[in-house]
């Protein structure tokens, strides 16, 4: 009870935060309560963009949710005790980011009865029962490894020979949770923008470089706001396989250019104008797209200047530029721009509707107040241990 108890103990400040995320919250609910009564029709998508915002989100926070493994693999298999004072950290990251991913696929449902449905009438050729089962399957190992450590850490003894097995397992499961996303697109054989067999690797490069750059960015906000520090060198660390991450992913996005430009097969070629240049007078992402080409070069640029990547300040800035990079690319392109144009060649201009933003934003808020919550306890047992 200790621990649950210090998520309600805190000052003018936390309390003020708490409030005003839980503002956002309650919007967003209400929102959602009107698309309930109304149908998805108070969103932006058709017939033609099937998936929007939602699903966009749901993918992009897989990735956050997988990137755990980066901090978790190093500490437990290979004793690099650097990482010790940050997998707690990764772990509660990952438990809030799973729980974002599945409200909204919960909200992209449109009626929760259709949740149920995947549940009691399993599909196993189905990619959407095995990427339920591989999320939930995920949120447990990491609840339960958080638990115990962090019970174990307040008690001051070693954590049980029994988690060590359910760390390992946790390693493969991440990498799982974004493959098994990535095949939810491959298994679309009318969407040539998907149809690639390093959809996933990407989607883990990807990955891999946005959840670490925005634990990095969490480590130096509590470090600002409280008296724990992780210390320089896991976030120098972390900035190094940021780095490592950012290029393979730029790297496999050429070669996606390369093969689609180079084949000169038109309707392969049609989805990236659409992104880059524009299609048929519409081009509502071209700015967006460019944006994070723009911030991806950037930030490598930063990232593989030691002197630049060695000032916090600078690195802080980069990671920014990382997250919002990738959050555009795979929060906004890749879903928009797959569905864009149509097998029909037809180009639908898809434009996020008030109500529809304002559940992703209550989404989000929730994600927020989780890692709020998380760390306030993590950070109270610390506390306490270092009395």
């Amino acid at each position: 009870m200790f621990m649950f108890e210090k998520a309600v103990v805190g000052g003018k400040r936390y309390w003020a935060w708490i409030g005003a995320l839980s503002a956002v919250i309650l919007v967003g609910f209400l929102c959602y309560l009107l698309q309930l009564t109304e149908g998805l029709g108070i969103t932006g998508l058709s017939r033609n963009v099937t998936w929007g915002m939602y699903i966009a989100q749901f993918t992009f926070f897989v990735g956050v949710a997988a990137s755990a493994v980066m901090v978790v693999l190093p500490y437990y298999l290979h004793n690099y005790k650097a990482f010790g004072k940050l997998t707690i950290l990764g772990e509660f990251l990952a438990i809030s980011a799973v729980t974002m991913c599945m409200l909204f696929i919960f909200v992209d449902m449109g009626q929760p009865m259709r949740i149920l449905n995947v549940m009691l009438h399993p599909t196993p050729g189905s990619m959407m029962f095995w990427d339920m089962i591989s999320l939930s399957g995920y949120l447990v190992l990491n609840a339960l490894i958080a638990y115990v450590t962090l019970s174990s850490e307040r008690k001051e003894v070693p954590p049980p020979h029994w988690i060590k097995p359910i760390i390992i397992l946790s390693i493969p499961w991440a990498v799982s949770i974004h493959t098994v996303t990535a095949f939810l697109y491959n298994g679309l054989p009318g969407r040539s923008f998907w149809l690639t067999a390093i959809l996933a690797p990407r989607f883990l490069a990807s990955a891999f470089a946005a959840g670490p750059a925005l634990l990095i960015l969490l480590c130096m906000i509590i470090r600002k706001l409280t008296k724990f520090d992780v210390g320089s060198e896991p976030i120098q660390k972390l900035a190094v396989i940021v780095t490592y991450a950012m290029i393979v992913n730029i790297f496999f996005v050429l070669m996606e250019i390369f093969t689609v430009f180079y084949s000169q097969i038109p309707e392969h070629m049609e989805h990236f104008k659409f992104l880059f240049v524009g299609l048929q007078g519409q081009a509502p992402l071209v700015p967006w797209m460019w944006t994070s080409m723009i911030l991806a070069a950037a930030s490598i640029f930063l990232l593989l200047v030691p002197r630049y990547r060695r000032n916090e300040k600078v690195l802080a800035v980069t990671c920014v530029m990382v997250f919002a990079s990738l959050w555009i690319d795979k929060g906004l392109g890749l879903i928009i721009g797959g569905f864009t144009p149509s097998p029909l060649n037809v180009v639908t201009r898809y434009v996020p509707t008030a109500p529809e933003l304002a559940i992703v934003v209550a989404i989000w808020a929730i994600g927020l107040l989780m890692i709020t919550v998380f760390y306030k306890i993590a950070l109270s047992v610390r506390e306490r241990l270092a009395e």
